[in-house]
């Protein structure tokens, strides 16, 4: 594992996102690094090789975002993601994973364990780039359309847990919910503003409300949740509600 300079600044200063490279490739590890660094306002504050090392070294840094390619040898990224999120005191680091597939399984399991999105090998500098930002700033990195298809398919595997989505309506306002139902479908902030007539500082407001009462750390673990518990169902419809 190589490090660079000291624990991650990102969250000191505003204008600079750290980030941890994770990859058992190298010369992949060193093209991620040469498009990061060549930005302004991003910094590549580590490598790893392995799911271990990127544990340990995310735990050491703190970096902003990790990109953790998902299969690595001694830890897959799955289960790097894993250990990192669900410890007692998760890292506020944001994990993105990097893989080869579209739907790739691993990937679903990932997103469960509290990714915040997947960036697909074949991406350009610009796109890695700009999934980096996205992320670091609480959101999703997830095309619409491929939202949709990795929530549904997560939510057949998890039906006979669903509870129709009774304890989320429970904790939401029904406007919280509305905007939840949309947020689920892969809408962005000015879209379910558009559907819902409403200003995008208020629809950001409601989403954030979410978030907060749900639990959860950003839009894409909110729409899991809504998937998995029933709230949504696949296909793009909702389960009837009181």
């Amino acid at each position: 594992m190589t490090t660079r300079g000291e624990p991650a600044t990102g969250r000191g200063d505003a204008a600079t996102i750290s980030v941890l490279v994770a990859d058992d490739q190298a010369l992949v590890r060193q093209g991620l690094r040469a498009i990061i660094d060549s930005e302004p306002g991003l910094t590549v504050v580590g490598e790893a090789a392995d799911g271990a090392e990127a544990v340990e070294a995310v735990r050491r840094l703190r970096p902003d975002v990790a990109l953790m390619d998902v299969r690595m040898p001694r830890l897959d990224g799955v289960a790097a993601t894993r250990a990192l999120l669900r410890a007692a005191a998760p890292p506020p680091t944001r994990i993105l994973i990097l893989t080869t597939f579209h739907l790739d399984e691993y990937v679903t399991d990932a997103l469960q364990a509290g990714a915040s999105g997947y960036l697909l090998k074949d991406a350009t500098g610009d796109q890695l780039v700009e999934a980096v930002r996205v992320v670091a700033a609480g959101e999703a990195m997830l095309a619409p359309t491929v939202t949709r298809r990795l929530l549904e398919r997560m939510a057949q595997q998890s039906a006979g847990l669903a509870d129709g989505g009774e304890r989320i309506r429970g904790l939401l306002s029904a406007r919280e919910v509305e905007v939840l139902l949309l947020v689920a479908r892969g809408l962005s902030n000015a879209e379910i503003a558009a559907r819902l007539y409403l200003a995008q500082t208020t629809v950001k407001s409601h989403v954030q409300g979410v978030l907060a009462k749900l639990g959860v750390r950003d839009r894409l673990q909110a729409a899991v949740l809504a998937y998995d518990s029933g709230l949504v169902r696949p296909g793009g419809g909702r389960s009837p509600g009181p």
